[in-house]
């Protein structure tokens, strides 16, 4: 349960805090729908994260990986952090 309030934090984070030009979080239903093939996978951690600030540092790391888009596939927040996220070209 934790976990999955986490990764919804981490959706709902990237709606309200959106850089231009930066790479975009997408979902599920946008890689089906899109038919975004994955391109490989990045990974952030730490201690004492908020939703804001992972979701920067992953698409920060995708922008450095050529990517444009990225899709959280884990996330762990419990005072230490821990994210994975799939990158889209």
């Amino acid at each position: 349960m934790k976990n999955t309030f986490s990764i919804i934090a981490l959706g709902l984070a990237s709606v309200l805090s959106f850089s231009a030009g930066a790479a975009q979080q997408v979902s599920n239903e946008q890689v089906i729908q899109q038919n975004m093939q994955p391109t490989g996978t990045i990974s952030v951690s730490g201690i004492n994260g908020v939703p804001t600030e992972i979701r920067q540092q992953l698409s920060e790391k995708a922008d450095n990986e050529g990517a444009s888009a990225y899709r959280i596939i884990e996330a762990h927040l419990d005072g230490s952090y821990h994210a994975t996220a799939e990158l889209y070209k």
